[in-house]
């Protein structure tokens, strides 16, 4: 049995959106954490990460961003942005009663949580950007494009790792078969026909595959500055990382000098947050939030 409730909600433009919701394993003590996750992936990457956060006594919720895992496409492919994302998390909240929850973003789910500080900022507790913020390495950026958004032709499950091998083994170059076969049944749904198919809708990336997804802005840069100056903020950072390098993490250590800071050796973008270094970073951090 999953260790999850399954949600559905309704955007405050119609689509019925998903979420993954663990309850805290002795009680809700402490703040909710809410997981959002990157660009072409789903709530099932925090399918290790979200147990253990509920036993530190959180209540964890695992969103689908529109057009990923179990929540529906959207049929204006424009909405697919930070700002109207941002405004799911708020209407999910809302709806559930939530005030304030401490956020753990990755890639993608970091730029949302940023974008929602800057226009929702009494709904954060506290935020992890894991390995990303308003400042990103254009090399990370076209790697990204590479592949996101233009599909791919798998049979077998067999075959399915092996595409997420190939696009991720550079950043994960220690990880096993099992590993790539485990994150393969993550990324793809099969129907009842045993056909195998990417569980995101490929309009996601049309702003990156247009170029439109610069490395930095001005809108950026303030809601970074607006979060990391006004709440707890942790950023983790793999130290292989093609889209966080050290030029982009010195910048935000810069401009926000109280943000806690911690690497994941050997690992690049982004860190499963399952790392021995990446849990000993959050349990040090849950423990200086409410």
């Amino acid at each position: 049995m999953p260790d999850f409730a399954s949600l559905r909600y309704t955007s405050f433009d119609g689509l019925v959106l998903a979420a993954r919701d663990y309850p805290a394993a002795s009680g809700p003590a402490h703040l909710p954490v809410i997981c959002l996750h990157g660009l072409t992936r789903n709530a099932a990457d925090f399918d290790e990460l979200a147990p253990w956060l509920a036993r530190q006594s959180r209540r964890v919720l695992a969103l689908d961003v529109r057009g990923r895992g179990d929540s529906a496409r959207d049929p204006n492919p424009a909405n697919y942005n930070p700002v109207t994302y941002a405004g799911d998390v708020a209407k999910l909240m809302h709806d559930l009663g939530i005030a304030r929850a401490v956020f753990v973003g990755t890639s993608m789910g970091g730029l949302i949580t940023m974008t929602l500080a800057m226009r929702n900022l009494e709904l954060v507790a506290a935020a992890v950007l894991n390995d990303i913020g308003p400042v990103m390495s254009r090399a990370g950026l076209e790697r990204i494009a590479g592949y996101a958004g233009k599909g791919c032709q798998v049979g077998t499950w067999e075959e399915a790792a092996t595409y997420i091998k190939d696009i991720n083994q550079g950043a994960f170059p220690s990880n096993m078969d099992d590993e790539w076969d485990k994150w393969a049944r993550r990324a793809f749904t099969e129907d009842e026909a045993g056909a195998l198919a990417l569980r995101y809708d490929p309009h996601i990336a049309t702003s990156l595959q247009e170029g439109k997804l610069r490395p930095t802005s001005m809108m950026a840069r303030l809601a970074f500055k607006r979060l990391a100056r006004h709440r707890p903020t942790l950023l983790i950072r793999g130290t292989l990382s093609d889209l966080v390098e050290d030029r982009q993490a010195d910048y935000m250590r810069r401009t926000a000098p109280g943000m806690q800071y911690a690497e994941v050796p050997n690992v690049g973008h982004a860190p499963m947050l399952t790392e021995p270094a990446a849990q000993a970073a959050l349990a040090r951090f849950l423990a200086q939030v409410p």
